[in-house]
């Protein structure tokens, strides 16, 4: 079942934000689920309240569950476990996201090659006015 949902009128963009917050925790999770919530600030760029606040959710959608352990005698450290429907959830995600990324990849090479032939005309305008210039005097 997709979670992707809004409503008419939802601000979009925040969405998708929320929904790249999420990936990059799953990613994270997935490669070391002992991971501290300041490491996963620190790789994913986020807060840490940031964190704690997307952790929380991805274990209220059901897609993370959380397991406490001791690190240490005086530390209390949590170990991330992913859910099938988590599994399932996170490669939706990277179907989706490997997609953008696929389509901005694209876009910017059209773009660079745009750019360069925009370069190649700006030159041979130039070598063309510097002929008219040089023949003129």
């Amino acid at each position: 079942m997709n979670r992707f949902l809004f409503k008419w009128g939802d601000d979009l963009s925040n969405l998708v934000m929320q929904n790249e917050d999420d990936f990059k925790l799953l990613r994270l999770i997935e490669r070391s689920p002992e991971i501290s919530q300041r490491e996963i600030a620190s790789k994913s760029g986020l807060s840490l309240g940031k964190v704690n606040y997307c952790l929380k959710s991805l274990a209220e959608k059901g897609w993370v569950k959380m397991k406490r352990f001791s690190r240490s005698e005086h530390k209390v450290g949590y170990i991330y476990i992913m859910t099938p429907e988590g599994l399932k959830t996170k490669s939706s995600m990277t179907i989706d996201f490997l997609g953008r990324k696929l389509a901005e990849y694209e876009a910017l090479q059209d773009e660079i090659n745009s750019l360069k032939d925009e370069l190649e005309i700006t030159r041979v305008s130039v070598k063309q006015i510097d002929l008219t210039f040089d023949n003129g005097h």
